[in-house]
């Protein structure tokens, strides 16, 4: 099946590119990271415009993918969750948005699913677009430059390392994340101290 969705995307080269770049921000089950390598490996010399297409057409379609996790998505959570959990939910992503936009970037998690939660818990649009900018760049043109510099040879890593290097890159930040996080609680404890001497 992803087979052949590419081939089906690669018939329309740079237009496909960015089509399937746009839904699959939004719903589209399979990444565009599949069409980007097939037209990468058809032709490396144009992989870092089509890195381009297709990064320029995810941040686009982002916001599409926060509108269907505002309207459709709380109506769900509503019908199958209780109402204490959704706000622990939301809070919780309120805090960790970041850390899970930006490294969910460097996973196999499908890119939608952290466009349809932040709309789901009222995430910021503009931190999502922010951190998906981040994110979504390092991907798309880390594959767009392998090819254009070593053209069909990078077949192998794409495809075969690239997911242990960009895991290790989510690892990284989770640890800075989690230090930082860690951090800042320590910061706070001795003026939450204070508070309940003065209170």
């Amino acid at each position: 099946m992803v087979q052949q969705v590419s081939k089906f995307f690669e018939d329309f080269g740079f237009i496909g590119m960015f089509v399937h770049g746009f839904i699959d921000a939004i719903i589209f089950p399979i990444p565009a990271f599949f069409t980007q390598v097939s037209l990468s490996m058809l032709n490396p010399e144009s992989a870092i415009w089509l890195a381009t297409f297709g990064y320029i057409a995810c941040l686009l379609g982002t916001p599409f993918g926060y509108l269907i996790g505002k309207i459709l998505g709380e109506p769900v959570l509503h019908k199958f969750l209780k109402k204490k959990w959704i706000e622990k939910a939301t809070n919780s992503f309120h805090r960790n948005g970041e850390a899970a936009i930006l490294i969910g970037a460097f996973t196999p998690i499908p890119f939608k699913v952290f466009t349809i939660l932040s709309g789901c818990f009222h995430y910021s649009l503009w931190k999502l677009i922010g951190y998906a900018a981040i994110g979504r760049a390092v991907k798309y043109y880390v594959v767009g430059i392998a090819f254009y510099l070593y053209g069909q040879a990078s077949e192998e890593f794409v495809t075969e390392y690239l997911t242990y290097i960009m895991g290790g890159i989510a690892i990284i930040l989770f640890g800075i994340f989690f230090i930082k996080r860690k951090y800042t609680n320590k910061k706070k404890l001795p003026i939450d101290k204070k508070e309940n001497v003065v209170g």
